[in-house]
């Protein structure tokens, strides 16, 4: 199912424990300064996307988006997830070319 060179790569980070999904935990990593690259899906609500993309311009965080949530799920191997951060500054240069 995941055919998109970005999903591949993303789940490779999952596996390497790179990533942290969830809109809570993403802001705290995010304020922590230890979030490299933040992913939000293009069907996040509106207070999640103002919140999230607030907190990367704040923070100096790179933000990429997706297509949808049940695509940025499926490439780290879980349900549906809206946000997710790459906390590993290799992973996180190479998704940015790929976004």
């Amino acid at each position: 199912m995941n055919h998109k060179p970005w999903a591949s790569f993303l789940g490779l980070a999952n596996r390497a424990r790179k990533v942290i999904s969830g809109e809570e935990l993403v802001v705290k990593e995010i304020q922590r300064k230890r979030a490299k690259l933040v992913i939000l899906s293009e069907d996040a609500s509106e207070n999640t996307r103002k919140k999230i993309s607030d907190k990367c311009a704040f923070y100096r965080v790179p933000l990429c988006y997706v297509d949808n949530r049940h695509e940025l799920g499926s490439a780290i191997g879980k349900g549906a997830r809206v946000v997710v951060a790459i906390t590993d500054e290799g992973f996180a240069q190479k998704l940015k070319t790929m976004l």
